[in-house]
């Protein structure tokens, strides 16, 4: 028996994923997309979650709206073999749930792969939440590769332009520090635009610190971009010798496993530094736990 989703999704998941067919569960009569009233200690956290940090101030407002006003709109989890259910949307209203002392939330039930959820997962965080241009362009490169979605389909997913998709993707070829000064707001989407174009990791890297220093407009760093670039490459430019290949490679291999900020630093008698970033005190376990994992 299979049924069809029904359109009481409104303008989220409902309009950007297509139709498919949900299957009957396992266990009773509960019927996928249903829903339903679930134990929160029976929810399990979503690994393909592309936020990795949330305000505990805003958590708390959430809390003490739904103390007040209760779930009014329920999460989505699908359903595991071990009875449990494992979060696809809605950390947030999970986590303020449990801050107001709630036992029990709505949900839709869904019956989903591991790709599926995944995409599901990306593409209702890309929708309703506030992510950081980080978490987003992070969040359209794994929709990219692990979703197997090409630029088109992806594009029609999210509601996007192909360009805005590109402008996003761009940012993670970004060196390490500026990648984490946008992660933490320090410039802006536009200002990060901007520097994509310098190259030169010494001039980059001087021009970021002028923005952050000087607090520049988009503008500013734009001219700035500008006459940095028409100046002679010797003067404009303070040259210091490329990575091997190797270290190159494995700079980008870790930054996809961890998903993280990583950055090399060499002098050319081969003596240097690794530096891996992380935005949290649980962003840090969960790139310990990796590492655990891949010296086993």
């Amino acid at each position: 028996m299979a049924i069809k989703k029904s359109g009481g999704l409104g303008r989220g998941l409902g309009s950007i994923l297509p139709d498919i067919d949900l299957e009957v569960a396992q266990k009773g009569n509960t019927v996928a997309a249903s829903i339903s009233t679930i134990p929160l200690d029976k929810i399990t956290a979503n690994p393909f979650q592309p936020r990795k940090e949330f305000s505990d101030e805003a958590l708390e407002e959430l809390a003490q709206s739904i103390r007040q006003q209760g779930v009014i709109t329920p999460v989505t989890v699908r359903k595991m073999p071990d009875d449990t259910y494992q979060l696809i949307a809605g950390e947030r209203r999970t986590r303020a749930s449990q801050l107001a002392g709630l036992k029990e939330i709505p949900a839709y039930v869904r019956v989903a792969t591991d790709t599926q959820m995944m995409e599901m997962a990306l593409v209702e965080n890309i929708q309703r939440e506030n992510l950081n241009a980080m978490e987003v362009a992070l969040a359209y490169k794994a929709l990219i590769e692990e979703c197997r979605l090409t630029h088109d389909q992806l594009s029609e997913k999210v509601g996007k332009n192909r360009s805005t998709i590109t402008n996003y993707l761009r940012l993670l070829n970004l060196p390490a520090e500026t990648q984490l000064a946008l992660n933490e707001e320090k410039i802006s989407m536009a200002h990060a635009r901007a520097l994509v174009n310098v190259e030169d990791i010494d001039l980059h890297l001087e021009i970021l610190h002028s923005i952050i220093e000087r607090h520049l407009s988009v503008h500013q760093t734009e001219e700035l971009v500008k006459k940095a670039k028409k100046k002679p490459a010797a003067v404009a430019t303070k040259k210091r010798g490329e990575l091997p290949s190797h270290h190159a490679e494995v700079a980008g291999r870790l930054k996809d496993y961890l998903q993280s900020a990583v950055e090399i630093k060499r002098s050319q008698r081969g003596k240097g530094s690794l530096t891996i970033h992380f935005n949290s005190d649980n962003d840090f376990d969960r790139i310990i736990t990796l590492l655990d994992g891949k010296r086993k």
